[in-house]
């Protein structure tokens, strides 16, 4: 039972950690999808809830039952060759992208919250980052497993605290002219989750072949559920607090230093070691892709990842979340609507016939 208990902790911790990244500790991407659309932010909160939930425990229904070990098998079945390849480009595109936002947010941190010269915040984490690509990221794997339940308690917590002690009302209204990202609050949901979904599918993937399949799906609803209610949480929060938070490049900030200094100083912390972590996953994605396992060019595709992503950081980090996040959305929105018409599909309904293709794939890959 205890085994059980921890494996479900496992699939759970994965996924929510695979979704919280720095942009959702900030506050900005739930200010940006959900907040701004005022009472129909709520009705985005709710649709991105249940995807959420759903394509947890479908990604962890296929892994499980293709027993796999990585997302190749499921990108290959779902998308196919051709497709895949245009997807693989455009997400090497994305880690650009999300690295520079990554980058930005850590200018907004240390400008806002420590007193700093922001550009510093961007070199402190472009050396930190080049210096963990170069010794390699063991470590920080292992300290990301520490540190993902306190992340999701800090911002849940500040959230209800927020919620509870701000003070006034909910505000329901939209934003005049513009109400958040794309203009309407099922769009918001939908790309919201699927630039969130690309990670954790690649995450979960690896778990095929040791987590049984009820273990799994059960653990891949929870997580998205638990999802859901934290993103509740914080657009609840910000919409207590509209539309002073939405001054703030990092919104969480603001209504943590409602609650006091020690607050604020803690969740600063937190966010920028989000960012890091975060920066860090982005240049090693980039550069364990292109550089086909040896070190040198790893390394070399990493620091080179790294300086590529400098020019984006120069502007806010509200106007890259604003303006990359729907793009990286559109791209996700491709394999969400696979996982989404997967179901409907014989093929996909018949687990031991995929891993027979898979097995017949593998094998023609090794002949080429």
């Amino acid at each position: 039972m205890k085994g059980q208990v921890w494996l479900l902790a496992k699939v759970v911790t994965a996924y929510i950690g695979a979704v919280i990244g720095a942009g959702f500790a900030s506050g900005q991407e739930i200010m940006q999808f959900f907040i701004l659309h005022g009472a129909s932010g709520l009705k985005g909160v709710a649709l991105a809830t249940a995807l959420f939930a759903y394509l947890g425990g479908y990604v962890m229904f296929l892994c499980t039952s293709l027993k796999s070990t990585g997302y190749k098998e499921i990108l290959t079945l779902l998308l196919g060759s051709r497709v895949g390849k245009v997807i693989d480009i455009l997400n090497l595109c994305m880690l650009l992208g999300g690295l520079s936002v990554m980058l930005s947010g850590s200018a907004a941190i240390f400008g806002e919250q420590f007193g700093l010269p922001a550009r510093a915040g961007v070199l402190v984490v472009v050396t930190l980052t080049a210096l963990v690509i170069l010794g390699g990221l063991d470590g920080v794997l292992t300290a990301n497993v520490f540190m993902v339940p306190l992340k999701f308690l800090a911002v849940s917590l500040i959230s209800l605290a927020a919620l509870h002690l701000g003070g006034g009302t909910v505000n329901l209204e939209p934003v005049v002219p513009a109400a958040g990202v794309a203009g309407h609050w099922a769009v918001a949901g939908f790309l919201y989750v699927s630039y969130n979904m690309v990670v954790p599918v690649a995450v979960l993937s690896s778990l095929g072949r040791t987590v049984p399949r009820k273990t799994g799906v059960a653990g891949g609803v929870l997580g998205g559920l638990l999802l859901g209610g934290a993103v509740g949480l914080v657009t609840l929060a910000g919409l207590r607090h509209f539309p002073e938070a939405s001054a703030y490049q990092i919104p969480l900030l603001y209504l943590a230093g409602r609650l006091g200094h020690g607050f604020q100083q803690v969740l600063g912390l937190l966010i920028w070691l989000a960012i890091l972590t975060t920066a860090i996953a982005q240049a090693h994605g980039f550069a364990s892709r292109l550089s086909g396992g040896a070190l040198r060019p790893y390394r070399i595709f990493g620091v080179g990842a790294c300086l590529l992503a400098l020019p984006l950081s120069g502007f806010s980090f509200a106007t890259l979340v604003r303006l990359l996040y729907p793009l990286f959305g559109c791209v996700g929105l491709v394999l969400l609507l696979a996982l989404l018409a997967a179901p409907f599909a014989k093929f996909f309904r018949r687990p031991e016939k995929m891993l027979h293709i898979i097995e017949r794939f593998n094998i023609i890959n090794r002949k080429i």
